[in-house]
């Protein structure tokens, strides 16, 4: 596959009135990214929120950056979500959830759905969720790590993957595993990634297993970013709204 380098986020508008950065689809990498439907940073104003709405056929994840997001879902699960805390949901046959801010204030997080292999479709929808003190969190030569899914990580999904909120005071390499696709999106910051400039927003997807060279600006202000990597499922990834067929 082709490397396209870091490329800008695209600005998505949803129709509830919640706007968000996306990494991917967007017009500058139109494509999903197996096993990864959608990744994006989503921000919720206080009069803003996702209403009780159908999901099937994948698996998301939610990390939150700053602010509370209220869940309530069909299950009977009512929680709320806080900076450094995460859930994760498993559609499957089908579930209906809503997410609101919490607390009359605005809030912004992150937010990942993950294919389900075709034999797991129409597996029984689950929900469940870890605080930040659940996650753990390592310090390495020149970033410090917090894994929220993977080893050591509470949240486990049907694809084997792994998610990173890297944050990078000097230099640090991610390892893409062998046979593994995924992709960095900068959260906070800037720095360079693979040598390219990249600020708030911007992704770098990367299709096939290598290291990526990740390098905090010298302006001495904190450069983090997510690193996200899973085993493709080499299927189609069909997506149709709120469902992956």
């Amino acid at each position: 596959m082709t490397d396209p380098g870091v490329l800008p986020g695209g600005r998505v508008r949803h129709g509830t009135g919640v706007h968000s950065t996306r990494a991917f689809p967007t017009e500058a990498y139109p494509d999903n990214l197996d096993p990864f439907v959608l990744f994006e940073r989503f921000y919720i104003d206080p009069d803003q929120g996702f209403p009780m709405h159908p999901h099937e056929g994948f698996e998301i994840v939610s990390y939150m950056l700053d602010g509370g997001m209220a869940h309530e879902d069909s299950l009977g699960v009512a929680h709320t979500a806080r900076e450094g805390d995460a859930m994760r949901i498993t559609t499957g046959g089908g579930i209906r959830h809503s997410e609101f801010p919490a607390d009359g204030a605005g809030c912004n997080g992150l937010q990942l759905w993950v294919n389900l292999p075709r034999e797991k479709k129409e597996i029984d929808a689950d929900y469940v969720d870890a605080d930040a003190a659940a996650l753990p969190t390592a310090a390495h030569d020149g970033a410090t790590v917090t894994t929220v899914v993977g080893d050591g990580s509470p949240l486990d999904l049907h694809t084997p993957m792994e998610y990173l909120d890297v944050r990078v005071d000097d230099r640090w390499t991610w390892e893409v595993p062998d046979d593994w696709a995924g992709f960095v999106f900068v959260v906070d910051g800037a720095g360079t990634v693979d040598g390219d400039d990249a600020g708030v927003g911007d992704v770098l997807p990367v299709p096939e297993a290598r290291p990526v060279d990740l390098v905090a600006g010298g302006d001495g202000d904190p450069f983090r970013v997510v690193c996200v990597a899973g085993r493709p499922h080499g299927e189609p990834i069909r997506q149709r709204g709120p469902y992956v067929l």
